[in-house]
């Protein structure tokens, strides 16, 4: 036996039969066994997943087409970073003074309506935009005034009479100050609070 080992011939016909033996296995195993076509498959898979891996690149495409339409929103959200609204309805409450008149015998204001809108950072505050024509608002002789800087000297609210408001308003006409106002039950403002803007 060890002869037919050592023989050339039993060398060649067992290289045969090895590469036999080895190629007819791996054509059985792509066939029948399932030890080789799971390296077939794996194969065959990996192109798929790739396919579902260029397949999910449009995702990842389309996700920083979301992240851009996010860095619209943050750039829309930018331009009212200081969660100010372009669009803010009219103040019901408060109004912007600038004459007085006693026409028809009883006291009224000449306002205008409007709403606060945005500061800028240079600014002390936000400004009082009027809008609209100046309209008139009957007033109470008898009602209760309170104002601030520039009427008097004094950033707090101080009651004054409605006469000395009144000259001070005819002193400086058209100056636009902001009131906070209450109407009674006659339709006429029985209470006046300046709000002070710096």
């Amino acid at each position: 036996m060890a002869l037919t080992g050592c023989s050339p011939d039993a060398r060649s016909s067992g290289d045969t039969a090895t590469s036999a033996a080895t190629s007819s296995p791996a054509k059985g195993e792509q066939g029948a066994d399932g030890t080789s076509s799971p390296q077939a498959l794996p194969a065959s898979k990996v192109s798929p997943s790739a396919n579902s891996k260029v397949s999910p690149s449009p995702v990842p495409a389309g996700t920083p087409a979301a992240s851009a339409s996010g860095s619209t929103a943050s750039a829309g959200a930018g331009s009212g970073d200081d969660d100010c609204d372009h669009k803010m309805p009219i103040s019901p409450d408060e109004i912007a003074v600038y004459r007085y008149t006693p026409e028809g015998g009883s006291l009224s204001l000449i306002i205008r309506h409007g709403n606060w809108g945005c500061g800028t950072p240079d600014s002390d505050g936000a400004p009082f935009e009027t809008v609209g024509k100046e309209t008139y608002l009957p007033m109470d002789q008898a009602a209760y005034v309170t104002v601030t800087d520039p009427v008097v000297a004094s950033t707090e609210n101080q009651p004054i009479g409605v006469q000395e408001f009144l000259d001070w308003l005819e002193a400086h006409p058209d100056s636009g100050l902001v009131f906070r106002y209450h109407l009674g039950a006659d339709g006429a403002i029985d209470r006046l609070e300046q709000v002070f803007t710096p």
